[in-house]
């Protein structure tokens, strides 16, 4: 084995971590790829032998690539990200989780915190991030955004108190996930309305991202109980399709029908009623998720 394979596996003991860091900060997970690929070519041109800490190494690498990408993803955008936004979610089964998955699995975020994270802008988002998800200290991260030490936690700072305003104190238990999951489930199927509006917060908030192809109409922002169960009445023709999985930390539902996902929905449960649904709707970016075989 040469030294490029040597360096090579090197870097495979480190690409779920990579990949965790850049999910978080791109909220894509093909953008996380990229990433990724990215930090592996500048790890490629460097003498490795001059690197004391890969880890840290690669960490600090692939901020630095993820912040490039979010500050010229900002310098396109002619408007400011829409509400309807969904970021790409990560679908596992409810039990025996793909081991490829295992690292982003850890300390798992929500796509409620996703959501708020996009709303940051990208030298916070990569302080909060790096800091308070993967505890890397404020002096390794300072030179990354060209401040000081003090001014990068000041960033994380600001960070901070817009995820604790925005990001609801959710239900962690799975069980009692599920069975708030599974009364809306019994719900849609039976047509009961009522039964509906019970399971969800008077001031639930339903997130559908269709994408850019279907249209801006397709995709909604929809609030309050009886809103979103009326739009749940009109799609209940679906829900025999619905597959429980885990989206990202909390139980969801996956739409398969005929082998392929029509829609991925994540949920934020809070004191036994759902305060949050976000759907995923956009055929680009649903073909793009790896999915696993056996779902609930």
């Amino acid at each position: 084995m040469n030294e490029t394979e040597l360096l090579a596996d090197r870097f495979e003991e480190h690409r779920g971590h990579l990949r965790a860091v850049a999910y978080r900060m791109l909220g894509s997970l093909t953008e996380a790829e990229d990433a990724v690929q990215e930090t592996w070519l500048k790890l490629s041109r460097v003498d490795a032998g001059e690197i004391h800490n890969l880890g840290g190494w690669l960490t600090t690498v692939v901020g630095r690539v993820c912040l490039d990408m979010l500050r010229s993803r900002t310098a396109r955008r002619e408007d400011p990200l829409d509400d309807t936004h969904v970021p790409d979610p990560v679908v596992r089964p409810l039990v025996q989780a793909d081991p490829e998955q295992e690292v982003l699995q850890a300390d798992a975020v929500g796509i409620a915190l996703m959501i708020v994270l996009e709303t940051l802008e990208p030298a916070e988002r990569l302080a909060f991030v790096l800091h308070d998800l993967f505890a890397v200290p404020f002096d390794d991260i300072a030179p990354i955004v060209d401040r000081s030490s003090a001014a990068t936690r000041q960033l994380a700072s600001r960070a901070r108190r817009r995820v604790r305003g925005a990001a609801p104190s959710a239900e962690l238990d799975l069980g009692r996930q599920r069975q708030v999951l599974d009364a809306f489930m019994a719900a849609s199927l039976a047509g009961d309305f009522e039964a509906l509006v019970a399971v969800l917060h008077p001031d639930v908030v339903l997130r559908v991202d269709s994408g850019a192809l279907a249209g801006v109409a397709a995709s909604k922002l929809v609030h309050g109980a009886r809103t979103v169960a009326e739009q749940a009445m009109l799609f209940r023709e679906f829900a025999p399709f619905a597959r429980m999985a885990l989206i990202n930390d909390a139980v969801g539902f996956v739409n398969v029908v005929e082998g392929r996902a029509q829609s991925v929905m994540g949920v934020t449960v809070v004191d036994g009623r759902i305060t949050e649904m976000y759907i995923l709707a956009d055929p680009e970016r649903l073909a793009g998720l790896a999915l696993p075989d056996a779902l609930g």
